[in-house]
């Protein structure tokens, strides 16, 4: 069978829309392009079982609407399947009636947390032919088109669990979807099939190009943030092993001579699990060859474990801030206090590593002078030098997560337009005016260009690499003002 696998442009959004692989979407003016890897795990995995796969990023192609359409045309493909996420998925509804309209024999496919969260309203709102639920649409999709290649009388009966699908004019699933596959088995990624070099270089946290991303673990072993809906794909973590990881490095180093790599495990797996993978990065000389970037919880690593990091040439942390409010943190289950945020900032720069702060503003029961706490948090840090780099946006509760639940329940969203979930708005009732929580935001940012954070940076710079670092940096917090200006077109 031939299968596309694709990200289409949607013509009437305005910049680069933040679709693969991204916990939240954003509409960036400076985009940054993060590889797929599950969407590419598919690929991979189809490919090997003897399927035409067709890698398809319109968005990272710069694709106007009609490119894609007459691309499908040409292409006649037997599927079509589309990552989806909540401000886009009304778009993705249309895109499907649109190609349903050339072609009625195509097959179409949607994946990702809104669908995993709301599999039955795209089944109505759109022809779309299969759902897929749960995380692991890798091999799902590969279950799918393995069954319907085959041309079985009844295909339903042989269903992974978690697909839902149309059945004599009714909509029907096949359970709910189960964790149970084994990540170890997965190939490499074909990373020449997925276009791997589109998002080597348009990535502001890579200091080096090319780089890529890898994912030891799905997702996130807190999996407790009630602002988080990937806990919605992946209710239980799992990790590969350490030896698996090292292999897919060593490729990426070979093969493809990426030179910084993000692991976009939700949080980088610790323990015994972290001290193994450090000890194989140095026996293998890796440490020389690359650098390595992952997401951390606060509090949960020693000074001895973060240096044993920085040997294994980790360099930037990705931590998530949220809020300087002791009861937001509780509230929403982050499980630290500003004590503790404030502590690991410190000893990360300590033990040689560069931390990176994730910071949103938004809460219904956060006041004025709430948000104005969390804003001058993370300030002081950067101007201190604790926090390297930073991140601001608006607090979206996304269907699936907790946060969306208690406000729904608690008449706190504004709106159940899916289009106006695109941080480019408040979409939670709160006290504090919309255009100060916005401008909270381009605060945050603006925090870049203060001179003595600024000319420190500059004085940093001791290679072409840290040249090329700042400037794209520089780009894309310039764009970030553009973003958060509260209009959309």
């Amino acid at each position: 069978m031939k299968i596309i696998i694709s990200y289409p442009p949607f013509p009437d959004i305005y910049g680069t829309p933040m679709i693969g692989q991204n916990r939240q979407y954003q509409v960036f003016s400076s985009p940054t392009y993060i590889y797929p890897v599950v969407p590419a795990s598919a690929a991979t995995l189809l490919k090997q079982a003897g399927h035409e796969v067709v890698w398809n990023d319109c968005i990272a192609e710069g694709w106007s609407y009609r490119q894609f359409l007459d691309f499908v045309k040409a292409q006649r493909p037997d599927i079509i399947a589309f990552e989806t996420k909540t401000p886009v998925v009304k778009h993705h509804w249309r895109i499907i009636r649109d190609l349903k309209t050339d072609n009625q024999q195509l097959t179409t496919v949607l994946y990702g947390d809104h669908v995993t969260a709301l599999p039955e309203e795209s089944m109505i709102n759109c022809p779309v032919d299969f759902v897929l639920t749960g995380g692991d649409y890798d091999f799902l999709l590969l279950n799918l088109c393995g069954i319907l290649a085959k041309g079985e009388g009844s295909v339903f009966s042989s269903l992974e669990p978690g697909i839902w699908f149309r059945d004599k004019g009714m909509v029907r699933n096949s359970g709910v979807f189960r964790l149970n596959h084994d990540l170890d088995a997965l190939p490499p990624i074909d990373r020449e099939l997925t276009g791997w070099r589109l998002y080597a270089y348009k990535n502001g946290n890579f200091k080096r190009t090319p780089g890529t991303y890898i994912m030891s673990g799905r997702d996130c072993w807190y999996h407790k943030c009630t602002f988080c809906s990937w806990p919605t794909l992946y209710p239980e973590f799992r990790q590969r092993g350490t030896a698996h990881v090292l292999d897919e490095i060593g490729a990426l180093i070979d093969r493809y001579r990426v030179a910084e790599i993000m692991d976009d495990t939700g949080t980088f797996p610790v323990g015994s699990w972290l001290k193994e993978f450090c000890a194989g990065m140095i026996e293998r000389g890796y440490n020389r060859k690359v650098y390595m970037d992952c997401n951390m919880r606060f509090g949960v690593l020693s000074l001895e474990e973060m240096r044993l990091m920085k040997k294994a040439n980790f360099r930037l942390i990705l931590f998530g801030l949220e809020s300087a409010c002791r009861g937001t943190l509780d509230r929403i289950n982050k499980k630290v206090t500003v004590e503790e945020i404030v502590e690991g900032c410190r000893l990360t720069r300590k033990a040689g590593l560069f931390p990176h702060i994730t910071i949103m503003f938004g809460y219904p029961w956060e006041s004025y002078e709430d948000a104005v706490k969390t804003l001058e948090l993370g300030k002081w840090l950067l101007k201190k030098g604790y926090a390297y780099t930073m991140q601001a946006t608006m607090v979206i509760p996304y269907p699936g997560s907790p946060l969306f639940k208690e406000c729904r329940e608690k008449g706190l969203l504004k709106t159940l337009d899916w289009y106006r979930y695109d941080m480019k708005e408040p979409v939670m009732k709160t006290s504090i005016p919309d255009e100060k929580l916005m401008s909270m935001v381009r605060r945050m940012y603006n925090t870049a260009f203060i001179p003595e954070l600024f000319f420190r940076r500059i004085a940093s710079v001791r290679d072409f690499d840290d040249l090329k670092y700042f400037a794209r940096g520089g780009a894309k917090v310039f764009g970030h003002l553009f973003d958060f200006k509260g209009k959309r077109k």
